[in-house]
Formats: C-alpha cells, structure tokens, sequence
C-alpha cells in the first residue's frame, strides 16, 4: 500500500513502517506531537539531532514498560447503540498517543434495500436508529421527492419541520442530562477529581439568579444520575418533547405517516394548540439550560489545567441544513443551492473555521467515503457508473452515488481492517458535525432571516419569546477553539433554536390553516422504467445525514446512508488521516486523579468521545417471562451473544421454545 503526503510519495515496508520511495526531503513540524514511527529519516539515512533528540523522548516511556497501557473501552457507556475505543496512554506523561475508534455492529440497511419498492425505505431505514427513527423517514422521503419527482404543500412542509425540531429537543435533553451530563456531576469528580469537587462546592455559580443554583458544586450535584435535580428534570422535558413530534408525526420513533410529498397526519388546530401548550413550558427550560452549562462548563475551563483540550480537534465542520421554507424547496437538485441557503439552519463546509461554501450541490460533489480501514470490500476497480451530479458537476469513484456495500470483516489489526464504520471525508478533510456545526455555519452565513433567530457573523442572537417569564436574548458566540466543552455548550443553547423553529412553524401554520391551505400532502406517481437518482438534504440531532438513491425499472438498485456518527466514528483515512472521535482522544490531556492503573478510569478520554453524542446501531433483546435471561442479537449480522455463559443464540432461544416459556421484544 502506498500513498502521497504533502506530495511526496510514501510506501511501507514489511513491518508497515512508512518510507520514502525516493530520496526528496521530507521533513515534519517539529511542533506537532508525533511518534517514532513518524519520524521518517530527511534523505541522508541518518536521524537529523532534532529528530534523535525527540526519539530519545519518545522511547523512554518504552523503556518504562509499566508507564504504557493498551486501554480498551468495550462498549463505551452511554451512546446509543455499540461503540468501542481503543487507546495507547501514556499514564506518566499524561497523553493518548493512540486512539481507533469501532463501530461493532454490521447494520447492512444499504444491502437490505437492495430489489425493493422504492416506498419501502420510508419505513425500513427509519429502523437504522431507535433514538431518531423519523429523521430517517424524513430523509428518505425527500430522498425518493428528488427521484420521482414530487413537491410537497407548505402544511407538510411545516409539519415535518416542526416533528424535527421537536424530535431535537428531545434528543439534546437527552444528551445534555442523562447521557453526557453524568461525565460532570458529583458522583463522577468525587471518583476522578475530588480536589475539584471541593472547590466547585465553594464556587458561586454567576448565573444563580436564572437556574437558582448558588454554587457549581450545587450543579454537578443535580446533575447526579438517577437522582439528581437536573436528571430527573430532563426526563420529564424528553416525555414532553417525544408528544410534540408525535402531534405532529403521529407517533415517535417510526412514524408510519413520512411519505413523499409530505406527511399523512390529520392536523387540526387542536393538533397545534397541544403542540404550543407543550412548547410553552420549552421556552422556559431553555431560558435556563444554557446558564447552568455555561457556569459548569466555565468553572471547568478555569479550575482545571489543560481543560480546553480535553476533545479538541481542527475546526473542521459539515453540515446539510434542516427546515425548509415552503415558498423555497421543490425537492430538485437543479435547485438545491436555493431551497438549501433558504432554510431556517445553513448548509454548508468550514475548513479551518473559515466559511468554504453554502452550495448544498458543492458539499455534496466533495463527498468521498473510503473503506482502507473497514470491513468492507473496495468497489471502484470496475466501472464508475456515474461520472456527473445531476447538474453535470464532477463524481468520484468514491461517492455514494458510485458507493457499493459489501462486507469483507477480515484483518482485524490497527493498521488493517478495525471497524465496521466507514471514512467519510470531504475534500478528503475529516469532518465532524452536530448542534455546534448548525450554529457555525449559520452564524457565519447571516442567510437566516427569522425574527428569532438573528445570525450576526460572529455568533448567534436567540430571541426567546414570553411564557411564564418574561422574553429573554440569548447570546451564543463562535468560539477560538472546537473541543468537549464547546460542542456541549452549543447544544444547550441549541434547545433554544429547536424550540424557535418550533415557535416559527406554529405561527406559519395557523396562518395557512385560517387561509384554508390544509393540505399535508401531494399525491405521486412511481416511476416503472429508467434510471432515476435522488438525495435527501437533513440533519439528525447530531449533524448531516444523506440517503442516496438510485432507482432502476422501478425498484432500488442502490441505496447509501451517511449518517453524522459515521463521519464523526470514522476510523483513520487512506492518507493517514485519524476520525474526528480518534484525533479529539489523541488531543486530549489526561487530567484525572490516579496513581497507577488500577484507579486509571479514562473519563478525560470519554468526556472527549460523550461531547461528540455518539449514536451507533441499535440492538434487539428478548426477554423470558421472569427476565432471567436476555439475549442481545444485531438486527442485521448474525453475532449474537447471551448472558448466561458462551451459549450460541439460536440454542438458548430454542430451549426457550422448548420450555414453554413465552416471549417478547424489544428495541434498544
């Protein structure tokens, strides 16, 4: 295997050192952090003394066999679905020399689609995720709009629109509080960071008069799972916000009423009037969220050394936008540029924190997903199907449009084959995406224009209306860096911009409803001969999310999902390019309290992989009546494993069977 770095052409050798295949200079930063097997001779054959002088470094803690550790975290607690982390530390030196990041289920959703009715995506992709069923729904329907194609009426438009946001305000909620919110509650610093407990507990928090907290220590105490304030709380606005998308989905997850050209829900006012009084209690919830972030997050940023690397990574961001305008979109690619900058959250590519494009064609041509390091066959040695977009814009051979899914698990080694996630890049970048990624790019595109939600180039401005307190402007500000406490803080400010799109769709469609346009949906036509391409534009809680589609004689000759945790969860790139989970561990220091270890927890290293929201594929149980056993099978493979000792699946469900004992299922 060989590639080009900075244009010089690399080869490895037996051992799968790196090598110039020529002798042209090849030299590296001295300032980046790097490993031996990076520190490449200058072309004279002999170690430049800067570089002896580093190898040096680098191999004491070699010589200090006790000081390295392979840590490996299987699974990684709360996230959804199975997610793996294996990193080298350094426990001396304090540093994560190595981190390679496993997805370990095989979905195969791609596969399953394969010679079917194209309507069937609606509901069989949706099934890809537990947590956010409809967003796939949604995508796929404006996935199979493109094809056909098919324009909904402004009341579906809104419908959907507001299902979504309501779906975020769930999903963020969730995240904030019950899955990466334990990373900084009490329980957790009193194990990791006592020191650091203790002088919380003696910190005033600056916002106590909006979420009514006196100290940060009061905080992280809320935050305690199962039984802090916080916690509790958040459970109860999930509840809330799962009715809201139902109102308007009909039910959550897997709503069974997302069809091209619109939704099938019966709405009414009633419907409307339910949703507000819900949202209502929102705008209250987040009129405080955010203060009690920024005050926990802040208190750590200053208390603690080295905490604004914990997580940190280039600013290097994608995103597709999400809620359209009625007036704008027609589903077509020709148009896309339109209707994408229309919505109320800018598509678009930031490389390096500037702003790149905003042209949803363009983020899409730049598109590439490669599979060196995972378990998956390489398709592009036979012929590129489709060489130009729809619009005449130039293809790769890598593009999910030219995109096959067969699965090869083989090799299973780091610098092998390691996952079942793939690499996606753009212009061969690793991205990353989510909340903070919606935020950037609006705020630097200043295309919105909602009395809301106000971008102003250097931040956002978050008019949240009266409810039981008066309004309130929210301020989020593009931060100097991108790591762990940025990415959980614009997600807390986000609730307010979900709960504005929700506001905004309430307004809109009591307008149409007095003007009599209540249709929430365009009838369609399948088409029976030809080829015909189409992709859905939207995002999930946790950023982009694409369904390309390619339909054939009227059934699905090929169908590619790409959703934001593949980008995120990605395993390292052809070019020697980490994913954006492997290079936020390697930046981050290790600032827990430990003296060997044995009391060694990693939590630095998973509140760096918990800011990301990682969402991977779901599972199925079945439980005996007693519950005694529970055998947990992916929906898609075949590995299966059961509680009780190494027994195969299938023996334990057929001594299930046997023994008279009754059944049922369940997702997680």
């Amino acid at each position: 295997m060989s590639f080009e770095y900075q244009n010089l052409p690399i080869d490895f050798d037996d051992e799968g050192k790196p090598f110039l295949t020529d002798a042209a200079e090849f030299t590296i930063d001295p300032t980046e952090r790097r490993s031996l097997d990076d520190i490449v001779p200058n072309g004279t054959g002999e170690l430049t003394d800067e570089d002896a002088a580093e190898a040096e470094l680098e191999r004491e803690p070699d010589q200090r066999e006790s000081e390295l550790y392979d840590i490996n975290i299987d699974p990684v607690t709360r996230v959804a679905g199975a997610l793996a982390f294996h990193a080298k530390v350094d426990l001396a030196n304090r540093q994560v020399l190595e981190g390679h990041s496993q997805a370990t289920l095989f979905r195969g959703y791609e596969i399953i689609l394969e010679g079917r009715d194209p309507r069937d995506a609606i509901d069989l992709s949706s099934r890809a995720c537990g947590v956010c069923g409809a967003v796939h729904s949604i995508v796929s329907s404006m996935a199979l709009e493109m094809a056909f194609p098919v324009e909904p009426p402004p009341l579906g438009v809104w419908a959907r629109n507001m299902g979504q946001a309501a779906a975020f305000l769930y999903d963020h909620a969730l995240h904030l509080f019950l899955l990466a919110g334990p990373d900084y509650s009490a329980a957790m610093l009193k194990k990791t960071n006592p020191d650091l407990y203790e002088e919380a507990k003696n910190t005033s928090a600056p916002h106590e008069d909006i979420h009514g907290y006196e100290t940060v220590g009061d905080i992280m105490d809320a935050l305690n799972p199962l039984e802090g304030e916080l916690y509790l709380e958040a459970l109860q606005q999930t509840r809330d916000a799962r009715q809201m998308a139902s109102l308007m989905l009909g039910k959550y997850p897997h709503p069974s009423t997302i069809a091209p050209g619109g939704v099938t829900t019966t709405l009414s006012r009633t419907s409307f009037q339910q949703f507000y009084t819900r949202l209502d209690d929102f705008f209250e919830y987040a009129k405080r969220v955010p203060f009690i972030w920024d005050d926990v997050l802040d208190f750590m940023l200053e208390a603690q050394e080295g905490f604004e690397h914990v997580g940190e990574r280039p600013m290097t961001m994608i995103g597709t936008g999400i809620w359209d305008d009625p007036e704008v979109y027609n589903a077509r690619y020709e148009d896309a540029d339109e209707w994408g900058v229309a919505r109320l959250s800018t598509p678009g590519v930031i490389v390096d924190g500037e702003l790149v494009t905003t042209n949803l064609t363009e983020v899409d041509m730049g598109i590439e997903e490669f599979v060196d390091h995972s378990f998956y066959e390489d398709w592009t040695e036979g012929d590129q199907r489709f060489d130009e977009t729809p619009t005449g814009g130039p293809l790769s051979p890598y593009h999910m449009w030219n995109k096959e899914t067969t699965p090869k698990p083989e090799g299973k080694s780091w610098r092998e084959k390691y996952t079942w996630g793939t690499a996606p890049r753009w212009d061969r970048t690793p991205m990353e995406t989510g909340p903070h990624s919606r935020h950037w790019l609006t705020a630097l595109a200043e295309e919105v224009e909602n009395p809301f939600i106000e971008p102003t180039g250097d931040g956002l401005n978050l008019h949240v209306p009266e409810a039981s307190t008066p309004e309130k402007t929210l301020r989020w500000d593009i931060p100097d860096r991108l790591n762990a406490a940025e990415r959980l803080r614009a997600k807390a400010y986000h609730l307010a911009y979900c709960a504005l799109v929700c506001y905004t769709g309430f307004i809109e469609s009591l307008e149409l409803l007095k003007s009599g346009k209540t249709d929430v949906h365009t009838p369609f036509s399948l088409p029976k001969k030809g080829v015909q391409r189409g992709v859905g534009f939207w995002e999930a809680g946790r950023g982009y999310l694409t369904h390309h589609i390619v339909i054939e004689d009227g059934v699905i000759d090929n169908y590619q999902i790409l959703t934001p945790s593949t980008w995120m969860a990605s395993p390292t790139d052809p070019f020697g390019n980490p994913g954006p989970y492997e290079e936020a561990a390697r930046n981050t220091p290790l600032l827990e309290d430990f003296t060997d270890q044995s009391d060694f927890s990693g939590i630095d290293i998973l509140r760096s992989i918990r800011s990301f929201d990682p969402c991977m594929p779901c599972t199925v149980h079945l439980h005996t009546d007693d519950r005694a056993d529970v055998i947990t099978e992916d929906v898609t493979a075949c590995g299966c494993s059961f509680t009780e000792g190494d027994r195969p699946a299938e023996e334990a469900i057929r001594d299930i069977i046997e023994s008279g004992e009754g059944t049922e299922a369940g997702a997680d």
